[in-house]
């Protein structure tokens, strides 16, 4: 297994490691995803239908309104939260989001982290130093 590692800034401290769940397309937490099931709602998402629940999620950056950061305070009162986010660009919704989930949360990477992992791979984040871990599933 090829393993990779990635330099970023912390947003929110923390261990976490799962498997990863990756998207291109934004996410809008305010009608964009069901936070008490923890999936992708919106209609022309490459996501639709899927779960981040208990995985690290990976994505470009959020978009829509305030009203980000409280759905995704849902999916931590739920149990539907991913297990960490690592975010290509950070804004005060997504960081306020991190916080109230209480995730592991890395971003300005040194590598654009939506060319080095793929939904499946196993996923290493400690947030504290800044460090991910890409153990890829595939070659």
């Amino acid at each position: 297994m090829k393993r990779i590692i990635l330099y970023g800034r912390k947003v929110v401290g923390g261990y976490a490691e799962g498997e990863a769940i990756v998207t291109r397309d934004t996410i809008s937490g305010w009608g964009g995803m069901n936070p008490l099931e923890g999936t992708i709602i919106e209609r022309r998402h490459e996501l639709r239908g899927q779960s981040f629940k208990g995985k690290v999620l990976v994505f470009p950056a959020a978009k829509g309104s305030s009203g980000w950061s409280n759905a995704f305070h849902v999916t931590r009162l739920a149990g539907t939260a991913p297990k960490a986010l690592i975010i290509n660009h950070i804004t005060s919704k997504s960081a306020l989001g991190a916080v109230v989930m209480h995730i592991p949360t890395v971003t300005d990477l040194n590598q654009n982290p939506l060319d080095v992992i793929t939904s499946g791979d196993w996923v290493k984040i400690n947030a504290d130093n800044g460090t991910i871990e890409v153990i890829k599933q595939k070659n």
